[in-house]
């Protein structure tokens, strides 16, 4: 006897997340994958090249477009780098996948397949159609799901990742699906904000944040607790809260930038907030 499958929405909560991301069309997003076709939906690491803030006038946004570009690609090569040996013949799990482009990268670098999951139906469109114009959408393939309950199958993915979207979910229902996916041994990175358990529920910085994207940022404590309840080892944590102070150093320079800069600079300053990645083995 076969049951309908659940609503990919199933809380208020979910629904005005999903909304949020359907009617987003933010430059920052679209003019800096706009300069090679991977679109992110993440931050940036690395120091920038302080020559774009030289040179002409006229072209200095473009430079800093690009420069921005770059470190946030930078980023998703750090996450990457993390997922441990990966052969063309495993699978990829990109857990609020935003329009694609880590799939796309981890998808080249490994010669994998990737699928990638997201409650916008208009990111997994948008996706799919990059997937498409980049001949990989017989490899790489996004699907409009929840990633609590995605409906894909059991011990199917070498390594899943979650890149900046785990302040939108509960991090036990979050990594218990994650497990139920993962193979064993297979490995579980995050890169996320998370505040500080001292005084991160005390910052403005922090509050701000959580305002300007409807989020919920989680401290620190809160994801090694539910990976050890959900059988996820961490291997490697890295703080990579001073590799990623230029990047909004720079956004801040930009004519994309959204006002939201200024809190995050604040908090990472003042210690309330930490850029952290964490690396875990399915046991």
């Amino acid at each position: 006897m076969s049951t309908a499958p659940a609503p990919v929405l199933r809380t208020a909560y979910q629904k005005a997340v999903a909304e949020y991301w359907n009617n987003e069309k933010d430059p920052v997003n679209l003019q800096l994958g706009d300069v090679d076709g991977l679109y992110h939906h993440h931050y940036g690491l690395g120091d920038y090249d302080p020559s774009v803030l030289e040179g002409p006038e006229a072209t200095r946004d473009a430079r800093i477009t690009e420069e921005l570009h770059r470190l946030e690609s930078a980023q998703a090569d750090v996450l990457l780098d993390h997922l441990g040996p990966i052969a063309p013949e495993h699978r990829l799990l990109d857990a609020g996948c935003g329009r694609g482009g880590t799939s796309i990268m981890a998808n080249a670098r490994f010669g994998c397949r990737a699928d990638g999951v997201s409650i916008s139906r208009s990111q997994v469109d948008f996706a799919n159609e990059q997937a498409r114009k980049r001949g990989v959408d017989d490899k790489v393939r996004y699907h409009f799901a929840n990633m609590l309950d995605t409906g894909l199958p059991t011990g199917a993915f070498q390594g899943i990742w979650n890149n900046e979207s785990t302040m939108y979910v509960d991090l036990f229902e979050l990594f218990a699906e994650h497990a139920r996916q993962l193979a064993f041994g297979g490995r579980y990175v995050t890169i996320t904000g998370c505040s500080n358990d001292v005084t991160g529920l005390r910052s403005k910085a922090v509050s701000r944040i959580d305002e300007h994207y409807t989020c919920n940022i989680h401290p620190r404590s809160a994801y090694f607790k539910a990976m050890a309840a959900n059988g996820l080892v961490p291997i490697n944590v890295v703080d990579l809260t001073a590799a990623t102070i230029p990047y909004w150093e720079l956004r801040a320079k930009s004519s994309l930038a959204t006002g939201v800069e200024e809190p995050f600079l604040t908090a990472y300053k003042e210690g309330s907030f930490h850029y952290l990645l964490i690396a875990a083995d399915r046991i």
